[in-house]
């Protein structure tokens, strides 16, 4: 019988995911002063079994969810049951997530957590080829023949802005969403930083255990070589972003047979790779 890892609870008060500053707002060579909403950023470290691994900047709140969605993007865990728990440090410092795996998952990586050469980033990307292998070593090609109507896909993308409550806040807020094959939602969250968004995202459905009942991912960014990683990792067929995809992450879905799109001018979308998932509304 499966069960969720022990989610531990009770941390003290992140820092505030918004934060309103005086700011002076000119317009036509005239000002006044004003006060606009900031969203907030802290760092969290990620510790592993009691040792320091990867510390990410991020908006505060879903610490746990957030660290759970990493460790799947990372390769630390395939499966919520890898993790004996998952919790705030002893002082319960909410900038600090403990994670403890169970030994025999710790044995089978640990050359992973002994190398500490995470295949993701939190801002400026890959940097090295010798990455790309490592990040290759932990993915797997979809064979998930999910198909969606294209026709819907402009009605998933509205979702994604009507749940972007901190974006229109602070207009600084990345958000991911995952649906279902009924195109219900799995999970949604917002970050500053778009890859956080996703890891918490994944995190959320990952902890509950719906993530196998997610086949679309929509994002408010741009498609990039790690957010394929995150998808592929999440085994999320379909991908869809506001923005073009890099280079790198156009052959990296086409090689793990992902669908990748992207919206364009006029309500357009552009199909990068996987076209046989999405259908015209009548197939």
């Amino acid at each position: 019988m499966s069960v969720k890892p022990h989610v531990e609870a009770g941390a003290g008060q992140a820092g505030a995911m918004a934060q309103s500053h005086r700011v002076v707002r000119c317009h036509a060579g005239a000002c006044r002063p004003d006060a606009c909403e900031f969203i907030g950023e802290e760092p969290l470290v990620i510790r592993i079994d009691g040792k320091p691994y990867s510390v990410v900047m991020r908006t505060p709140g879903e610490e746990l969810a957030h660290a759970a969605g990493f460790c799947l993007g990372e390769g630390i865990a395939d499966s919520p049951d890898d993790f004996l728990t998952i919790g705030y440090c002893k002082d319960l410092d909410p900038n600090v997530v403990e994670i403890r795996l169970k030994p025999e998952r710790r044995e089978r990586i640990r050359d992973l957590l002994d190398r500490r050469s995470f295949v993701s980033q939190t801002s400026c990307g890959i940097c090295g080829k010798e990455l790309v292998k490592d990040l290759y070593q932990i993915v797997a090609p979809t064979e998930d023949p999910f198909r969606v109507p294209i026709g819907r896909i402009p009605d998933c993308i509205q979702r994604l802005s009507d749940n972007q409550v901190m974006h229109r806040r602070t207009r600084g807020a990345h958000a991911a969403m995952l649906m279902d094959r009924r195109l219900e939602l799995v999970s949604f969250a917002e970050d500053v930083g778009r890859h956080n968004a996703l890891d918490k995202a994944i995190g959320k459905a990952f902890v509950a255990r719906k993530l196998s009942e997610a086949v679309l991912l929509i994002l408010s960014s741009r498609i990039s070589f790690e957010m394929v990683q995150k998808a592929a990792r999440a085994r999320l067929p379909i991908v869809i972003g506001l923005s073009r995809p890099t280079a790198l992450a156009a052959e990296m879905g086409r090689s793990l047979n992902m669908t990748l799109a992207c919206t364009a001018r006029q309500s357009e979308l552009i199909v990068v790779c996987g076209e046989e998932r999405l259908v015209s509304d009548g197939t």
